[in-house]
């Protein structure tokens, strides 16, 4: 590894770490991934964002608290607009890093509860409910991001 990228490890940069890393980390046609992935998503996001992916009701529209719901994560949601480096680093790291200014939600930040390889497990489940039009569209994103 060439000095350059040791040093963005170096700086605790996710997001850089992540780019570093390279390939399809959350890999929709791997059964293995994806059923774990469909656990993890049972145990810790489906009280949230739903059993079926669905989401909370009116979504996109602020909660009396001021915060937002949890939006779905199947093909009727945003999740397919984001790159797999932004979606993960949303999930460990939680909404407040990379959303927009003054965007709140419950959404935690699960890196002291999931592991990495859960994390990505739980994106390939996502993706895994995409019809295959919105996987490629969401492909698209991963590669202007490698660029």
């Amino acid at each position: 590894m060439g000095s350059a990228a040791l040093a963005l490890l170096v700086t605790g940069s996710t997001a850089a770490w992540i780019l570093l890393l390279g390939g399809d980390r959350a890999d929709p046609t791997d059964a293995a991934q994806v059923a774990l992935g469909r656990a993890v998503y049972a145990e810790n996001c489906a009280s949230c964002h739903g059993t079926n992916l669905e989401g909370q009701p009116d979504w996109r529209g602020r909660k009396p608290d001021g915060k937002m719901p949890a939006p779905p994560h199947d093909a009727t949601g945003h999740t397919w607009h984001h790159p797999d480096e932004v979606l993960f680093g949303i999930t460990k790291q939680g909404v407040a890093v990379f959303g927009p200014p003054g965007y709140e939600s419950d959404m935690p930040a699960f890196g002291g509860v999931l592991t990495d390889e859960q994390i990505w497990a739980v994106l390939a489940y996502l993706k895994s409910s995409w019809p295959p039009e919105i996987r490629v569209r969401q492909s698209a994103l991963e590669q202007q991001v490698k660029r």
